[in-house]
Parts: structure tokens; C-alpha cells; sequence
């Protein structure tokens, strides 16, 4: 039993909710949380807190909090002793490893784990079990971006900092409401818009709804759904045509231009439009905007990169920066907004499918060589082959491909698109094990093992934020009961499946061995120890040594981590969704996330202040296709896609473009069974990205007759 320090301490973490990254200042006793605010000293958030961030206390200490491992028993989860549940797993994981092979296991984790804890996934699963089967829900926002920078600039993360809303004369987001999804940032924006007097930054928000963060706009571009390349490419022929574009650069620092020029010349103007739903003279303001802008950023997240053609969309806004540019300098270039609190770590230590830590490919051999040496593994150990991907782990589960899965820090049964097959997988598979912090969730529900875990006050941990930002977090409570820091967990699994190199003293040990890892590569951390980190709280990679002050701002020098130094021009043409409305689905479903919730209501859904501000999901239809349809607001409709079928009440609102209906992702099965927005979107992935199309799909809408007796 955990003795209960009833004395009052303050500590400082970061907020386990966007990937801002503001830090926090609490206060606790009685072994609670019982006060937060914003860090005024934090360079992340300035003293800025959202409402989700400032409501924290009252989602730490809740009666569903995990508090004892639990293993399946005669059909029943029941608690059992670590020990135990240690001994069960482990024991199951070697017989099907010995039937089936380590490919037949997996890992899928979160942009909530810490970097401590997906190092040792990533040196467990690819080094000591051979199998690259460990993905993240980064796969489900970031993989298009991830892609993006690689294809275009030659690695992963941006080249930009937070200081660059403060530089840029021109803001452009697209896919992003960032006033909803990043809040504390857009204050920011907001900010420097009002006290700015001759150089107030100009926005443009390109999105097909007009939501807070276009309301807020000098121009709001109302683009059809899927038609970003379409618009981004109209952009650059205009330039191009205009001659406002940067020859110096694009001869000095670019390869390709000359293949995306002919792709630009040869695109029909009026076509492009069309596809994108955008007029001329709309068009005329765009350019006219860029092409003065004497520094401009873009700004975007997953309304980008939720598509199939995902990557082509950030190498398309990529293409338009080396255009202008406007890259590797104060105030411009692009910028992703990370969507979770350490998606950004789990790139840099090797939590997706595809990579190694410190931004290594697993089809490197170079690459495999030195991770091998660096775990003291055997040559050959880790396997040249791409390990399976978020939506394909669930695919192979329900083919039999794959027998157990290790899920941490996720709720898949709320996140992941076609969820009636997500189901289906989790229900063939041979081994479940989930490691969470709450139970009951839609996935820890089933389990054949939890694990408990500790929450982002009671342990100590470190996470890379937006801007490469990478922070320390103090641990001010115990956890409860039985619960242990996740790093911790996956090390005890490891030795008990008899692997050495996992007997870590501490957290710091753990972090000083990756970061490590990192030296000589493009997200060098080996100046940033644990002992630095403790002291200082927060620096930017790279940071090759104890004494660099670490990096605002990449390749100022203008030189592109590329075999040749140069970005590329890469052409990307206009590609339609996947699925595309008919006269069955001929409305256009987009999602997306609300200010008051975050992902699956895990957190967020046990404060009555959050819930007061929106209890319920719904669907927002435009008026006229909801008078076409015989449908009021506040009526309750059927929604049909060609996967299944889902009960909302409707909200009318003209502030979306026609043809074109929005519901909030974050309820699940617990809130109302079977009627979870996912359970509409389509599964399919990208290429190359392989992030799924959870922005479009086409779905059907009917209104639901009262009953006679009503």
C-alpha cells in the first residue's frame, strides 16, 4: 500500500495533453494534485495554460484509475501481483514466438509514452526480439509529415522554431485548427496580431470549415475536402508565371526544379480550382500575400496529413517554400504542429515501423550495423524488413498473421479508423496486452493482461514538443497502488524474457544511453544528459555538446541533410480521396477535435467543466443540405457509410461549405456503444506514409422518425 506524504511540494512538468509542450507548475499534498498553472519562465507556453491543462487535477485522481496488473482468468480479468503477471506474459510471448516467430508479436504505443520508455520498446522489440513490428498513433497525424520532411529536405523534424511567430509577416495554416487543437499557441498568434502595429503578421486559414481558428483569419480559403494539392500547385504556378519567385536559392540550394516547373506549366489552371473548390480572385489573394511577404510560416497538422496522398500534400506546401525561399531563415519555412506531447520523441528513438533511434531506417544497413553495436547484438540481429504499420497491425491480426499485441498509452478502439474491424482483429488475437492508466477503456476491455501505469505527475520523464523542444518533467505524487512508470515495466518484461542490457538504476541511466544513440545524427542530443536536463528543464536538438546552447532554427547554412545538400522540387499532381461521394454517399464526412477534449476521453472526459462545455458528440450539417434532407437542428439523424452506421443529433451551421458534414473523433463505445465517428471512416493508407484517410469519406444521412406515440 502506497503511504499517502502529506506534505505540500510544487514541481514543474509538461502538460501530457498537445504537442505545445507547456510546462506546468503544481502543486500537490496529500498525495494530490491539487493546483496547476502555466510556467511563466517556460519558453514553450510563456505562462499559458488551455482549459484542458488547467481542469488536470481533476482527471488524476478518478475511482477508474489502474492500480494492479490483472491477467484474464477463467474469462475475467482479475488482480494479480506483478510478479505474476510479469511471469504470464512473459511465458505467452516466448511459446508464440517459439510456434509462430518474433514477427508474429507487436508493439503499438504513443505519443504520450515517454522517451525513456519507447527507447527501450525500440532496443527491445527491433534489437532483441528481431522484429520491427513497434508503431505509435504518431502514424494516425504525423507519418505524412515525417514522410514529407525526408522526401523533401532529406530528414525528419522542422527546421522552424516557436520564436518564428514572432519573425513571420505572413502566417498560413492549413489543416489545422489550431485555435481548438493547439490553443495556447494560437494565443500567441493572437498576441502578437493585437499588440503588432506596422508589422501585424497576416493569416490565412485554408480549411472547409470556418472554425475559431478562421473566424480569427484575414482570409479564410474554404477548400474542398482532398483538394490541397490541387490549391497549393495553382499557388505555385501563379508564382512561377508572376516570376515572384527566389532564383538565387532555387539555383544555389534546390534540386528538381526543373521537373516542378514543367508540372506547373503544364496544369490547367481552371481544372486545379475546380478540384480545390477555390475562385481566382480567392486564388489572386493568396499570391498576392506570398509573393510580398517578405518572411512567412506555414502552419499544419493532421487535416494535411490524414490522407493517402498525404505526403505528396506536405511536399506540395514544401515545394512552394524552396519556390519563395522562404525557408532555413527567421520567421519562415514549414511547420508541423505535433498533435501529442512526445510524438516528436517517438520519431527520435524509433517508435515507428520504419526506424531506428536517433532517426536511423531499419533498411539501412549502416544504420542496423550501429544500433546492433551499440546494444552489443550480433550481426545480422535486426531485421532489414519494415515492421508492420498501425492500420496493418490490425489487418494482420484478423488475418492470423499476427498472434499478441502490446498496446500502451492508446485507446485503438476509439482512434482507429474502420473500427468494426479493429474489433474484429482484437478478438482473434491470442494476446492482448494493454498498459494504461485507466481501466475501463474501449480497448483495455479486451485485454488478456493489464498493466498499470504511472501518469504524467508521478513519475519523471522527458519529451520532444513541436519545435524539437526537448523538456524534463519532475514527479510530485506517488502513483497508485501498484502502478509503475512505463519505462520501468518494459524493462521488468524484458528481463523476464531473459534479455540482458535492461537493468536500469534509473530514469536518468535510460535516457543517458539514447541520447547517446543520437551523436553525429541529424537530432543529436548528446549534450542534452539527464544531469543537464534536470538543471536547465528544456533545450533544442541538435545539442552535440554539453556546452552548445542548443538549436532555435536548422539549416541556416542553407545546406539540406541530402546526399547533395540541396532540397528537392519534388512534383506532386492532383489525386482525389480514395473513396469519393456518389448518389449513395453523397456527402463528404470530415473529423476532428474539439477544445474542451482530447483524443479518446480518457483524461479529459472525467472533468465535469470539460463535459459541461460539450457532453455529447453530434454532426454539424450546412443549412441547406439539411433542408434538402427535411432535417432540424437538434434532430437526431441516421450517418451511413459503406463501413456502418452511427446516431448524432445535428447541428446546423453554415460556417462549413456545402456537401461537406463534420463530427468530433473523441467518443467511444463507453459513451454511446457502436457509435463512434470511426466507426464511418475508411482504413486506407498511404504508400509510402501509410497514415490513414480519416479526413474523407463519403456517408449518407437520413433523418430519424419520432416514434407514433412521441
Amino acid at each position: 500500500m502506497t503511504s499517502i506524504d502529506h506534505r505540500a511540494t510544487t514541481g514543474e512538468a509538461i502538460c501530457p495533453y498537445c504537442g505545445v509542450g507547456c510546462r506546468l507548475w503544481m502543486e500537490a499534498a496529500y498525495g494530490e494534485v491539487l493546483r496547476v498553472k502555466g510556467c511563466m519562465s517556460a519558453p514553450a507556453n510563456r505562462g499559458g495554460i488551455c482549459a484542458k491543462g488547467a481542469t488536470l487535477p481533476q482527471v488524476l485522481h478518478t475511482p477508474d484509475r489502474l492500480t494492479q496488473p490483472q491477467v484474464i482468468a477463467g474469462g475475467q480479468l482479475r488482480p494479480t501481483t506483478w510478479d505474476k503477471a510479469l511471469d504470464f506474459t512473459a511465458r505467452r510471448l516466448k511459446e508464440i514466438i517459439q510456434r509462430h516467430g518474433s514477427d508474429a508479436v507487436a508493439f503499438y504505443g504513443s505519443g504520450q509514452l515517454d522517451t525513456e520508455t519507447v527507447y527501450l520498446v525500440s532496443k527491445l522489440f527491433k534489437g532483441n526480439l528481431g522484429t520491427n513490428n513497434t508503431d505509435s498513433n504518431s502514424r494516425l497525424c504525423m507519418a505524412s509529415a515525417v514522410a514529407g520532411y525526408r522526401s523533401s529536405l532529406g530528414s525528419d523534424g522542422p527546421p522552424t522554431c516557436y520564436d518564428d511567430l514572432d519573425e513571420a509577416d505572413l502566417l498560413l495554416v492549413i489543416g489545422s485548427n489550431t485555435a481548438e487543437a493547439h490553443p495556447v499557441l494560437f494565443d500567441r498568434i493572437r498576441e502578437r496580431r493585437r499588440s503588432a502595429m506596422a508589422n501585424r503578421p497576416r493569416l490565412i486559414v485554408i480549411d472547409p470549415r470556418r472554425t475559431p481558428t478562421a473566424e480569427a483569419a484575414d482570409l479564410h480559403v474554404p477548400i474542398a475536402p482532398g483538394g490541397d494539392i490541387a490549391l497549393l500547385n495553382a499557388i505555385g504556378g501563379r508564382l512561377l508565371s508572376l516570376g515572384c519567385v527566389d532564383e538565387a536559392f532555387i539555383r544555389e540550394h534546390t534540386t528538381g526544379f526543373a521537373e516542378y516547373a514543367s508540372m506547373l506549366h503544364g496544369q490547367d489552371e481552371d481544372a486545379l480550382l475546380a478540384a480545390c473548390g477555390v475562385d481566382a480572385e480567392m486564388l489572386d489573394q493568396i499570391t498576392e500575400s506570398i509573393s510580398q511577404s517578405k518572411a512567412w510560416l506555414s502552419l499544419y497538422c493532421m487535416g494535411l496529413g490524414q490522407s493517402t496522398v498525404g505526403m505528396w500534400k506536405h511536399n506540395a506546401l514544401i515545394n512552394l517554400h524552396l519556390l519563395t525561399g522562404q525557408i532555413a531563415r527567421a520567421g519562415a519555412g514549414p511547420f508541423s504542429l505535433t498533435g501529442q506531447p512526445n510524438a516528436m520523441g517517438g520519431r527520435e528513438a524509433g517508435l515507428l515501423a520504419q526506424q531506428l533511434p536517433g532517426y536511423r531506417l531499419v533498411e539501412n544497413a549502416d544504420d542496423r550495423r550501429a544500433m546492433e553495436s551499440i546494444w552489443n547484438l550480433p550481426a545480422g540481429q535486426i531485421s532489414p524488413r519494415a515492421g508492420l504499420t498501425a492500420v496493418e497491425m490490425f489487418r494482420a491480426l484478423e488475418t492470423g498473421k499476427l498472434k499478441a499485441i502490446w498496446i500502451a498509452a492508446t485507446n485503438p478502439l476509439v482512434s482507429l479508423p474502420d473500427l468494426h474491424q479493429a474489433r474484429r482483429a482484437l478478438a482473434r488475437a491470442e494476446l492482448v496486452i494493454v498498459q494504461d492508466a485507466y481501466h475501463p477503456t474501449e480497448t483495455t476491455q479486451l485485454a488478456h493482461v493489464l498493466f498499470p501505469a504511472a501518469s504524467f505527475a508521478e513519475k519523471e520523464w522527458t519529451s520532444t514538443n513541436s519545435e524539437r523542444m526537448v523538456a524534463f518533467s519532475e514527479k510530485l505524487i506517488a502513483p497508485p497502488g501498484a502502478a509503475r512508470p512505463d519505462w520501468e515495466i518494459i524493462a521488468a518484461l524484458a528481463r523476464k524474457l531473459d534479455f540482458e542490457g535492461f537493468d536500469f538504476a534509473s530514469r536518468d541511466e535510460v535516457w543517458n544511453e539514447f541520447a547517446r544513440c543520437t551523436s553525429g545524427r541529424q537530432c543529436d542530443m548528446t549534450g542534452i544528459t539527464a544531469q543537464r536536463l534536470r538543471h536547465e528543464k528544456n533545450l533544442q536538438w541538435p545539442c552535440p555538446d554539453i556546452v552548445h546552447p542548443g538549436t532555435k532554427r536548422r539549416y541556416l547554412d542553407r545546406r539540406f541533410p541530402t546526399p547533395d545538400g540541396r532540397a528537392r522540387f519534388l512534383p506532386r499532381e492532383h489525386r482525389p480521396p480514395r473513396e469519393t461521394t456518389d448518389h449513395e454517399f453523397p456527402l463528404a464526412l470530415t473529423t476532428g477535435r474539439l477544445y474542451a477534449h482530447w483524443h479518446s476521453l480518457t483524461r479529459t472526459g472525467k472533468s465535469s467543466k470539460l463535459l459541461k462545455r460539450e457532453p455529447a458528440p453530434y454532426i454539424e450539417i450546412h443549412p441547406a443540405d439539411a433542408d434538402r434532407l427535411q432535417i432540424s437542428d437538434g434532430a437526431m439523424v441516421q450517418v451511413t457509410s459503406r463501413r456502418g452506421t452511427i446516431r448524432l443529433a445535428a447541428r446546423l451551421r453554415d460556417s462549413l461549405r456545402l456537401g461537406v458534414v463534420f463530427v468530433p473523433f473523441h467518443w467511444g463505445d463507453l459513451w454511446n456503444e457502436g457509435n463512434a465517428a470511426n466507426y464511418l471512416t475508411i482504413s486506407a493508407i498511404g504508400r509510402i506514409a501509410k497514415q490513414p484517410e480519416l479526413k474523407f469519406c463519403a456517408v449518407n444521412i437520413e433523418p430519424i422518425p419520432l416514434p407514433l406515440d412521441a
